[in-house]
C-alpha cells in the first residue's frame, strides 16, 4: 500500500472528513537539498517524501489551528517517521473558509 493510501485512509477513519485531499508534491521538490542524520541528501521528485493534506472535518470544530496541526502530526507520525520528510496541512471545519 502506498504511504499516500495509508494517510488517506487513516485520516478517513479518525476524522470522518467532508472534505479530503492528500497530494504527493514530492515532484515539486526535485532538486532541493537537507541534512539527514547528518548526510546530505538531494531529492530527485521521485517517491512519496512531501505531501499536502487538506481535510475539512466536524472533529475540528472548537479546535485552534496548532491544535489541528499537531493531532493530523500525531495521527500520521508513524508516516513522518518512516520517510514523509515534508507534510502541509489545511485543516478545516465545516463552514470555515478555505484557500482551495
Amino acid at each position: 500500500m502506498s504511504i499516500k493510501t495509508t494517510m488517506e485512509t487513516k485520516l478517513k477513519e479518525a476524522y470522518a472528513p467532508e472534505r479530503l485531499e492528500v497530494i504527493n508534491e514530492s515532484h515539486l521538490h526535485a532538486g532541493h537539498h537537507h541534512e539527514e542524520s547528518g548526510h546530505h541528501v538531494t531529492y530527485d521528485g521521485t517517491g512519496e517524501t512531501h505531501f499536502r493534506v487538506r481535510i475539512v472535518s466536524g472533529a475540528f470544530e472548537g479546535m485552534s489551528r496548532i491544535d489541528r496541526h499537531r493531532s493530523v502530526n500525531a495521527l500520521l507520525s508513524d508516516e513522518l517517521k518512516a520517510g514523509v520528510h515534508a507534510l502541509a496541512i489545511e485543516p478545516a471545519a465545516p463552514g470555515e473558509k478555505t484557500r482551495w
